[in-house]
């Protein structure tokens, strides 16, 4: 079950009124394997668990189904995001397994 995707994308900000977040989407058709393999075990709002690692950073989150983007998104902390030198409309080179 535990397949480990790498990709490359494009930060992209959301404001909320509770501030700013800033995403990455999946790519489709990482978005269709994690969709069929765990769609049993899905927790809130329909959200997967990852391991994630971008750069020398790695921790533990979770991923979204975005209807908006058409598949699954990533939020980046500030913390990962200021170690490695990220911000919107910069490209991340992501390493995801999703947990159970």
């Amino acid at each position: 079950m535990s397949a480990t995707y790498e990709f490359n994308a494009d930060l992209w900000r959301w404001d909320v009124q509770q501030g700013v977040w800033l995403f990455v989407t999946l790519p489709n058709e990482i978005t269709d394997e994690i969709d069929e393999e765990y769609s049993g075990l899905r927790a809130g709002f329909g959200s997967v668990k990852v391991r994630v690692s971008i750069g020398k950073t790695t921790w533990e989150t979770s991923v979204f189904p975005s209807k908006d983007q058409g598949g699954f998104i990533l939020p980046i902390k500030k913390s990962v995001r200021k170690s490695e030198g990220l911000d919107e409309g910069s490209t991340a080179s992501v390493r995801l397994t999703p947990i159970a």
